[in-house]
């Protein structure tokens, strides 16, 4: 069986608590470009991102960059760096698996595109929301996929579907082809070797969240 992406190490070189923080440093170092900034040194965004210095320069080792003493890191050459090794410069395609009010949202968010990742379809088996368009983007039968990925030919599957479907869903999807599923359900399914598997339950944040505010 495949493993969960967060019980493992990412390409056998990066540890996922670095790789997740990776992406405030990108944000963070963006926010400076368009306020005109041309250097940004570890300690200055360890004030910002509240981690230390010395762990931000121990997660950019990961990435082949390295700053200037007194001077920090060339910020549009770290951005760059960093937008390459997230993979956030090649376009991967993904379906929505589940066309209710999270899986209509993430249909929405056009913001995605900036960080790699473009929705192309979606798919539900309700009536009222299939053969409609949602931002612009199609949502079909879940029935379609098998022969219309043989042209979409989607990388991921998202999954937004009731947890009670969640598992038969996600191996139709790769029985169809997706080589990736996120999986926003709050079961945890099990998918082959090979297949990559992230795992984003909302209600697991929740309940972190809810046991921490009554400490």
């Amino acid at each position: 069986m495949a493993k969960d992406m967060s019980e493992q190490t990412i390409s056998n070189k990066i540890p996922e608590p670095a790789l997740r923080r990776l992406p405030w440093y990108l944000s963070y170092v963006k926010l400076l470009k368009t306020k005109g900034e041309k250097f940004v040194s570890s300690t200055q965004i360890a004030k910002k991102i509240d981690v230390s210095a010395s762990q931000i320069a121990k997660d950019l080792s990961f990435v082949n960059i390295s700053g200037k003493t007194r001077v920090g890191y060339d910020i549009n050459e770290l951005i760059d760096v960093l937008e390459t090794f997230l993979g956030f410069k090649e376009l991967h395609t993904a379906v929505v698996f589940g066309v209710g009010s999270l899986g209509a949202a993430l249909l929405s968010d056009s913001g995605l595109e900036q960080y790699g990742l473009k929705i192309i379809a979606g798919f539900d088996v309700e009536k009222s929301v299939v053969n409609t368009k949602i931002h612009n983007i199609s949502v079909y039968h879940s029935n379609e996929f098998l022969e219309l990925n043989k042209e979409l030919k989607a990388d991921i599957g998202i999954l937004t579907v009731p947890s009670g479907v969640a598992q038969e869903v996600s191996d139709y999807m790769i029985s169809c082809g997706v080589k990736g599923i996120w999986n926003f359900t709050p079961f945890r399914i099990r998918v082959p070797e090979g297949i990559v598997l992230q795992n984003t339950s909302l209600y697991a944040h929740l309940a972190v969240m809810f046991n921490r505010l009554d400490q």
